[in-house]
């Protein structure tokens, strides 16, 4: 098929100058400036080119993409449930009914009683494009749900309050939240989140039920414009946790939840570069911080002092501390050693046990455990192979108890597959460990096609777990690689910050060095490796392919963070504030101008030949916003010398997770598998 030529935006030439470096940006046009608001006709018309030409690219592979969406749909379980969750007086779980795209949440009382539906996301999702479940909260007492809604992907949430006697939302309507919410202990009032024009949480108000919402308490209001709000409580419940902070620095203020308008605790003042969080057991904190050590180490304080912090767990070089809840008997710390998922159980007094799992690399935590004083921990592992599995833990006896293993319908068979944890060596003599799954019929031997995914920033890792979708590139003969490369907290929060500010450069360079690792193992040869990312992952596929774009076979964007300079210098956008201690804030300081103009995949675009491209975008992302995907895709087409496929697909009624429901999720990942299997010659 020969498509017609491919949509033009025409370059009209702009530029600026910062630190006497004069940039060139010709397609600044493409952002609106109304923007929230995108009305400009023109712009939307060359989105709507742009999502023609993507259509008219992939109409014939359109048999593929439904192929490959069955495949993905027919390993999902039309009628998947949750396993029940005991809080209190209640079980509450979700279910899905066959063929619907989103759940309906039900609850029934421990002591007997019948299934109640509380919360009925298809009727509320009934006649929209877009619809997500946000925060959810039950009153403590019982007859109340609170629960927020965003229905244009936008992620400014409208909470409402629902009535569990009637099944009917009381008057009270609040919109432009986000995150967490609290009820306050006599369930007479909770706790929210609000958004600024920014899309900043700065303010944490306590709404009354019954009452005018512009009547609300305000508890705290933020005033650094780097930091965010969030909202939490403690595992015991006594505290309303108030937590503020950027991606280095924290600071955490308790209140009462009897009184949460009682003058806040401040657990200790905000000191650069230091992070930590907090858990309450009678009278005593534990806090988890950075203080001394990049991996965290566990304090305790007395509530009375709560600066005074005696350390109860050493920090160690091996064993990154990443979270810790107190319950009534024990305390659990999870993290990572040599980049595998522990949970640890500890007591109050002494003694330690490790839970113990199976497999030489997975992923293990800690899943619901709303309760307080329990004797069993529900926990959720899963591996590459092995399906997502729900246990309980019986803490006395050290006991596993299955309650669920993922059913996949179309049938599924975990001998077929084989998983392994390679470690290669970066430029620098660094070793970065890849995850790497594939059929036990993959011929290592340079032949075959291999999928490398990579994130590598925020400290985020990437898991070894489980995909349902992914089988459908292994059952072709692909093998699938993870790369758990610098700018991912994988192995401790040093390995994160070896892939920030002036050490960015490690990811772009990690990702590349586990590529070339890979086909030195016989797991593929250049212009094989099919690749991905999303978001920042995304600004990391767009570093790649100006570095080495010979490497890769076809290359998928999801939402990508291209323009990072101009986003960066624009500290009038939502996140740019928040985000300068992860990448440098080019405003004030000319190294990190320099050094981001240097690695800015939209910046960096020169006349080369590259590989094809499906890059996504959402209309209204509030993270990457659409005109960065849009300039980028832009610039390559002006720009590059070959003739390979360009895609750019706008969801205009979405935001930075895609599409919502169950389904048409997965159209979009058979969307992108058929281009993948159609650039790598493997769409028969």
């Amino acid at each position: 098929m020969i498509l017609p030529a491919p949509p033009t935006a025409p370059s009209r030439p702009h530029s600026f100058t910062r630190h006497g470096v004069t940039v060139e940006d010709n397609w600044a046009w493409l952002r609106d400036p109304g923007y929230p608001a995108v009305e400009d006709k023109v712009i939307l018309a060359h989105l709507e080119a742009e999502n023609a030409y993507f259509a008219g690219a992939m109409a014939p592979r359109a048999a593929l993409v439904e192929t490959l969406f069955e495949e993905m749909k027919g390993r999902l379980k039309q009628d998947e449930a949750s396993v029940p969750v005991k809080d209190g007086d209640w079980l509450s779980w979700w279910a899905y009914r066959p063929g619907e795209q989103y759940r309906r949440w039900y609850r029934r009382p421990v002591a007997g009683g019948p299934d109640v539906l509380i919360l009925d996301e298809p009727a509320l999702a009934e006649g929209k494009a877009y619809f997500r479940l946000g925060a959810m909260a039950q009153s403590p007492d019982g007859r109340l749900l609170a629960y927020a809604v965003d229905d244009n992907g936008s992620e400014r949430f409208t909470l409402r309050i629902r009535d569990l006697a009637t099944g009917e939302d009381l008057p009270d309507v609040i919109p432009g939240t986000l995150g967490g919410v609290v009820w306050r202990a006599d369930s007479a009032a909770l706790v929210y989140g609000l958004v600024n024009d920014n899309w900043r949480i700065d303010v944490a108000r306590m709404h009354r039920i019954g009452t005018p919402v512009d009547s609300d308490v305000e508890l705290y209001r933020e005033a650094d414009e780097g930091f965010q709000v969030g909202i939490g409580h403690s595992q015991s419940r006594r505290f309303l946790i108030l937590s503020t902070g950027d991606h280095v620095t924290s600071e955490v203020r308790l209140v009462p939840l009897a009184d949460p308008e009682a003058a806040p605790i401040l657990v200790s003042p905000r000191q650069p570069g230091r992070e930590y969080e907090v858990e309450e057991h009678d009278g005593t904190l534990f806090i988890r911080t950075n203080d001394t050590h990049p991996n965290f180490r566990i304090a305790a304080a007395p509530l009375e002092a709560p600066g005074d912090w005696r350390e109860v767990m050493a920090p160690s070089d091996h064993f990154y501390v990443r979270g810790l809840t107190t319950f009534a008997g024990f305390y659990v710390v999870s993290g990572r050693e040599d980049g595998l998922d522990q949970i640890l159980l500890r007591g109050y007094a002494d003694g330690e046990t490790r839970i113990p799992f199976p497999e030489a690399s997975y992923v293990a935590s800690l899943a619901a455990n709303p309760e307080y004083d329990v004797g069993t921990l529900r926990l959720s592992y899963q591996s590459m192979v092995t399906p997502p599995t729900v246990y309980d833990y019986a803490v006395a006896t050290g006991a596993f108890e299955t309650l669920k293993v993922q059913e996949i319908p179309s049938g599924y068979d975990a001998s077929a597959y084989a998983t392994e944890r390679l470690h290669v060596p970066a430029r620098d003599g660094t070793l970065v460990p890849v995850s790497v799954v594939y059929r036990k019929d993959f011929a290592r031997d340079g032949s075959g096609p291999l999928h490398l995914y990579g994130y590598g920033a925020y400290g985020i890792a990437i898991p070894p777990g489980f995909s349902t979708v992914r089988l459908s590139l292994l059952d072709r003969g692909f093998a699938y690689a993870i790369a758990h490369i610098r700018g991912g907290d994988d192995l401790g929060y040093r390995w994160y910050r070896d892939g920030t500010l002036a050490k960015r450069t490690n990811t772009f360079t990690d990702f590349v060095d586990v590529a070339k690792g890979l086909i030195a193992a016989g797991f593929a040869a250049p212009g094989r490796i099919s690749i991905s990312g999303g978001s920042a992952g995304g600004e990391l596929m767009g570093a790649v392919m100006n570095s080495d774009p010979d490497l890769w076979g076809a290359v998928v964007a999801h939402v990508p963070f291209v323009d990072v300079l101009n986003t960066m210098l624009d500290d009038s956008l939502p996140l740019t504030p928040g985000e300068w201690p992860e990448w440098g804030n080019p405003i004030t300081d000319k190294a990190a101008f320099d050094l981001i103009l240097s690695y800015s995949p939209y910046d960096n675009v020169r006349a080369q030949a590259y590989p094809p491209v499906l890059i996504t975008a959402g209309l209204n992302d509030p993270r990457v916003t659409y005109w960065e995907p849009a300039k980028w895709a832009a610039r390559l087409r002006a720009t590059k010398t070959d003739d390979n496929i360009l895609l750019l697909k706008t969801n205009m009624g979405a935001g930075h997770g895609g599409k919502s429901g169950r389904f048409e999720h997965l159209r979009e990942d058979a969307e992108e598998q058929a281009f993948i299997l159609w650039q790598l010659g493997m769409a028969g």
